[in-house]
């Protein structure tokens, strides 16, 4: 079992969490039930897999969570891409943003590669 706590990815997941909620604020209350609720329900996801995943039994099993993360995080980026194409943020928010989501996916791809050759 892992201490997910720990886990500098949960921890820059979890900073990700705060950082689209803020951005997502400025969205027009229209998208709250459309582009809003997917962006925010993605950039959950990638912590909370972690989380789940940390309590498995195996690294087989964290593994596919992390995978999980993965794939939220990298639906997260497209969605924040689309954003930026629908003008729900400016240049400078993307150019912001964009890089902490690939910080993570690049963290989440490394860790998942640490599990799969400790396993």
């Amino acid at each position: 079992m892992h201490k997910f706590k720990e886990l500098i990815v949960w921890q820059k997941a979890r900073i990700l969490v705060k950082e689209i909620y803020v951005l997502t604020s400025f969205y027009p209350s229209s998208e709250k039930f459309g582009i809003i609720s997917q962006i925010q329900r993605a950039v959950i996801s990638i912590p909370a897999n972690i989380a789940e995943g940390s309590g498995r039994g195996s690294n087989k099993d964290f593994s596919r969570f992390i995978d999980m993360a993965l794939a939220s995080a990298f639906e997260l980026e497209t969605e924040i891409i689309l954003s930026y194409d629908l003008s729900f943020i400016s240049e400078q928010n993307l150019n912001e943003i964009l890089p902490m989501i690939q910080e993570v996916q690049k963290m989440l791809y490394s860790f998942k590669h640490q599990l799969n050759i400790n396993d």
